[in-house]
């Protein structure tokens, strides 16, 4: 049987390619935004997970309200990397910093 201990550990998982994705690779924006987004998927994994071993919907409400911040802000941060992309003909992070004034 899957226990709490077993989304634990996905979760665990998925928190720490998030957090690796996001600490080697300084390179490419898609990448980091994904990085974010798996980050986030870990938490809301554990919130599903603890709302269901308890028996709360809590945890199942909340995770609805940060999918949608997610989903919020992953348009949002494509739609400024396009406009970056039309302006300067690349993605690299390296050239974004130069837009810090």
């Amino acid at each position: 049987m899957i226990g709490v201990g077993h989304y634990l550990g996905l979760s665990a998982i998925l928190l720490t390619l998030g957090v690796l994705g996001i600490a080697i690779n300084r390179r490419n924006i898609i990448v980091i935004l994904m990085s974010v987004e798996l980050v986030l998927l870990a938490v809301n994994l554990n919130f599903v997970a603890f709302s269901v071993f308890l028996g709360d919907l809590m945890g199942q409400v909340f995770t609805m309200f940060v999918l949608t911040v997610a989903a919020a802000e992953a348009a949002i941060g494509l739609a400024i990397l396009v406009v970056h992309f039309r302006n300067r003909g690349t993605i690299a992070v390296d050239d974004a910093r130069q837009m810090r004034g």
